[in-house]
């Protein structure tokens, strides 16, 4: 017991040294603490809120059946009638076909442009036979598809095999996942998203992938871009009272509180350290909000907080206000770095 009690007392005074040897914490003035005292170290968090997102409304599995869009080369097949098949250049080979234009048209011999945006393959035949009927006795038109590319889906960051791939049928999370042959081992599956126009979808693949939560096993669409970030270029986010305002690297070995508020430098004056919060992202759905006594740790009542990559760390500028007032203040700035913070954060804050 008097060996614990030792290094207990010898760790509170290396941790007020290294404290105060903090850049940017001079103009704090705590009285040292007697040589020898034992004092019992308690928590520096006032609050924790577990806070999430409502995950995607799951839709309804669509038809097997792919239907047509620009982009897409389509064989007309019309016995006994080459003109039908249009000569197209396709990566420096001549192939057969006819390609959907950006309006959605193929341009058919005696009719022109026919529109087939939407529309499957059977009743592309269905409504080429009857127009084709004014010129030919019997058409008998059969079509078929020899490039789809109407539906694109982006896999970018840590997959094994990133780039652009093509639905040739309807396909879900998991599907497409696989097309880019899973991640590697510097994956952040945290910071992975999902985005449809522009916007994150409140969809956990971290949830989906380590723990198998198929509610998060939605159905794609063309354009869908899925990210999965590495876990090299990690960081925190501090703001509020502080001089040095913005990003905050985080290092290997990890970061503590104290670490990123001396890097952020807190201002000379009107500041809040028993109030200091935390917006923690846990997925793309769920996340922490967390209050933390900063001032016990500086006094050596508390061990210091441990961060997390993608905190975002906000120095209140009076005692006064609550999370609300935080926010407000804090999301002007987040606007201005939404592309590299956290999912959780730009969906539940940043789109509303």
């Amino acid at each position: 017991m008097k060996t614990m009690k030792h290094i207990s007392s010898l760790y509170l005074l290396s941790l007020i040294f290294a404290i105060f040897a903090l850049p940017g914490c001079a103009h704090y003035s705590y009285r040292d603490i007697p040589a020898g005292t034992v004092k019992e170290l308690s928590s520096s968090v006032v609050s924790q809120e577990d806070v999430s997102v409502p995950t995607l409304p799951a839709d309804p599995p669509p038809s097997m059946d792919y239907q047509v869009g620009p982009g897409d080369v389509l064989l007309i097949n019309v016995p006994g009638r080459t003109e039908f098949s249009v000569a197209i250049q396709n990566t420096g080979n001549k192939v057969t076909g006819n390609r959907v234009d950006g309006s959605g048209n193929i341009h058919v011999p005696y009719l022109g442009a026919v529109q087939v945006r939407g529309l499957t393959l059977t009743q592309i035949e269905q409504k080429l036979n009857p127009l084709l009927k004014k010129y030919l006795q019997d058409p008998s038109v059969t079509v078929e598809i020899l490039e789809y590319k109407s539906l694109p889906l982006y896999l970018i960051g840590q997959f094994k095999v990133a780039g652009t791939f093509y639905m040739d049928r309807p396909m879900t999370l998991t599907q497409a996942l696989s097309m880019g042959g899973g991640f590697d081992v510097s994956a952040n599956l945290t910071g992975a998203r999902l985005s449809r126009g522009g916007k994150i979808i409140p969809v956990d693949l971290n949830d989906l992938l380590l723990n198998g939560d198929m509610r998060q096993n939605v159905w794609l669409k063309g354009g869908d871009t899925i990210f999965i970030p590495d876990n090299k270029n990690a960081q925190v986010f501090v703001f509020g009272a502080v001089k040095k305002g913005g990003v905050v690297p985080f290092p290997p070995g990890g970061m503590n509180l104290a670490q990123a508020i001396a890097s952020a430098d807190i201002r000379d004056t009107g500041y809040d350290l028993h109030h200091i919060r935390i917006i923690r992202s846990l997925s793309t759905t769920r996340g922490q909000l967390i209050v933390v006594d900063y001032d016990k740790i500086l006094r050596g009542e508390a061990l210091p907080f441990p961060l997390m990559n993608g905190d975002v760390v906000y120095v209140p500028k009076s005692a006064y206000g609550d999370w609300n007032d935080a926010l407000a203040d804090v999301l002007p700035s987040l606007q201005l770095i939404s592309s590299i913070l956290q999912p959780f954060v730009s969906v539940k804050y940043l789109m509303r």
